[in-house]
Formats: structure tokens, sequence, C-alpha cells
């Protein structure tokens, strides 16, 4: 290309450039500064009027207003240790919810919650804040119990009523801290009863409660009421790809809480019946085409021992002979270790119940006294 024509081209393109500035400054002027838009006369809007509250309106704020001060924030704390001070320091891991058992200061939350922590604080309705200490954890029902040593006025234990008598459709109410945002109030319904959803331990928790009030996490460990105020549930989980709440909550039954919790405050766990034997995994047993509950092992002493349940073992051949399959439990058929887990939580340390085994091909039967186990 010649040089007077490129230099002409480049003459057109800056001027081009330049204009489209100019045009996009006097845009913006005529749009942010113009001084014939402004009102000097303008002034606040009046309030409209309005009528009372609706009546469902107003009980939802008195049963927020009578239940929050019993609702807690709790904080998980991890201690880490400065590698060249050597000093610790706490650092804060996550939060979560709770609520006031009672005027000891015994305070309800997730086993969750508090899992990876070293310490925790638990913090008021009146934004006071207390150390706790660990009473007990039950695990495989997701609870804990926390204590804190304030005052007595300064504790507002919760409502308790039941789960027996739920229906889906009826309102609940959820108080919580979601992503750290206390005194947070969710209503919905209860969507469907008799979930059943997974422990940490991988064990599953019976009858619970699912509700479509907004759970997030933070919820975990808070209240679920009913339209009453009293507690029916602990929010313990969500069913959610983005891990917010996505209409799918769950919460623990309050009659399970009622069971465990003072069990917990009196012994710091949890005593469950069993009858002493140790069983295989159900992939394994499942690979052995076993149809039932396999036993490995029988703890010496035991009930099982007792009542002559044969373990697995090695004969003197090398060949491995399959123990007792327990297939049902007072007639009712035991097809897991699920399945049996969920029957024995039926009973009560000391009942005697006839176990079903598969042994050599026949079916026989045994009765077995239920010992406490861990």
């Amino acid at each position: 290309m010649p040089r007077t024509k490129r230099r002409f081209v480049w003459t057109y393109v800056w001027g081009a450039a330049a204009l489209s500035t100019l045009v996009f400054l006097i845009a913006k002027q005529t749009w942010v500064g113009s001084a014939s838009l402004n009102d000097p006369r303008a002034a606040a809007r009046s309030v409209a009027p309005r009528g009372e509250l609706w009546s469902d309106e107003k009980s939802t704020i008195t049963l927020f207003r009578q239940a929050s001060p019993s609702v807690v924030n709790i904080t998980a704390i991890g201690v880490q240790r400065d590698l060249f001070t050597l000093n610790l320091y706490q650092i804060p891991q996550g939060t979560g919810s709770g609520f006031i058992w009672d005027k000891s200061g015994n305070v309800i939350t997730n086993f969750h919650v508090i899992q990876e922590a070293d310490a925790a604080q638990v913090t008021l309705g009146d934004q006071s804040t207390w150390k706790a200490r660990v009473v007990g954890m039950a695990p495989d029902k997701d609870l804990a119990v926390l204590r804190i040593d304030a005052p007595a006025d300064r504790l507002r234990p919760i409502p308790v009523g039941t789960s027996k008598d739920l229906q889906v459709g009826q309102y609940v109410f959820a108080i919580g801290n979601p992503f750290g945002l206390d005194q947070t109030l969710t209503t919905g319904v209860i969507s469907a009863l008799g979930r059943e959803i997974e422990s940490v331990t991988r064990r599953p928790i019976q009858g619970v409660i699912q509700t479509d009030a907004a759970i997030n996490p933070g919820n975990s460990g808070g209240p679920l009421l009913d339209s009453a105020g009293r507690l029916i549930g602990v929010n313990a989980a969500i069913y959610s790809p983005s891990g917010t709440s996505a209409g799918i909550g769950f919460a623990i039954p309050v009659d399970t809480v009622n069971r465990i919790v003072p069990e917990l405050i009196r012994y710091g766990k949890v005593t469950r019946p069993g009858i002493g034997v140790q069983i295989a995994e159900e992939q394994l047993a499942e690979r052995l085409g076993v149809t039932g509950v396999l036993v490995v092992d029988v703890v010496p002493g035991s009930a099982a021992a007792k009542a002559g349940i044969q373990p697995t073992r090695r004969e003197s051949s090398g060949r491995v002979r399959l123990g007792d399959v327990i297939v049902a439990i007072d007639g009712i058929k035991v097809e897991s270790p699920n399945d049996l887990f969920l029957l024995l939580e039926r009973y009560k340390v000391g009942d005697v119940v006839n176990v079903s085994l598969l042994r050599d091909g026949k079916i026989v039967q045994t009765k077995v006294a239920l010992t406490a186990v861990q």
C-alpha cells in the first residue's frame, strides 16, 4: 500500500475513535448531569395506612417472640499451635444452632455441628456468650448435649411436644442461624413423615420429619416447632445439589430426642440393647450369597454366647465355616444389618427376644436376653 494511502487510513481510524469518545462523553454528561431532570420540590412520600395484621401473622409473631429466647447460636472452635511461638490459638470452624433444654444449662444440638471441634461457644438470645462443655453425644442419632454455666434466669427451656401425632400438611416453623444470621425464622409445612436419613456413623435414623421450611447451613441443631410453639424436631439435614435450601429439609423427631437426651445427661452416652455378636458387612454377606445377618464373632460371656450362637471360624483343614445367620427377631424378618439395628431399637436392655438362626441349612430358634452394648 502506498505511504500516502496508509497515512490516510490511520488518520481516518484515529478520527473515528476520537469522534466516538466525544459522543460517549456527551451522552454520559447528558444522562448523569442533566439539570433539567432535577426537582427542588421533591419530598418523602406519605406512608399509606394499613389495617390490622392478619391473624396468622399475629400468631407467627407471637410464636417467634416466645420461642426465640430458647434458641442459641453455637460456634465450633478448633485449636491450632503457632509453629514459631508455639502458642495455642482458637480458630472458629463453623456455626450451628441449638436450643435450651432445661434450667441446668443443657443445650441440644446436632452431633455433626461439634464433631470436629476442640471447643465450643454458645451465644444466647440476649447476645451473651458462654463456654460450653460436652455432656454427651449420640452420633448414631446425630444428637449432642452441651452445658453452659449461665444463670438460670437467663435460660428459657423450649416447650417440648410430641411427634407421634404429626400430620402431613400442618404448619411448622424453624428458628436458627443460617449462614451465621442469628435468630432467623422460616416457615413451611410438614411435607412427609417416616423418612429415613443416614447418620454420620452410616446408621439409619428413622421416623424423620420432612419439611419445606427453608433449612440452610447453620440451621443444623435448631428447633422445628409446631403452631403451638412446641418442639417437634431437631433440624438436621437438607437435600440439595447446591448445598442450600431446595425445599427438602429433615428433622429428627422429638420423641427420639426426648428418649436419647435424658440418657446423654445421665450417662454421657446411649446404651443400646444388643445380643453380643460381631456381624459381617452387608457387602460381604452379599458376596457370600447370605440373606440375613452373618455372625462373624461372638463376644465371650455375652448373651449370644450363653444362647449358643455360633461364630464364623476356620477349621483345621483351612476351610472357613460360616457362622449362624440371623434371619428373624420375634418372627420379624431380618435381611440386613440395618434391619437388625432398627429392630433392636424397639427393645430395652433386659428384654428377652426369640432369635431365628439359619444354621447348616436349617432354622434354629433360641432365646436371648438383650444386654447393654456401646
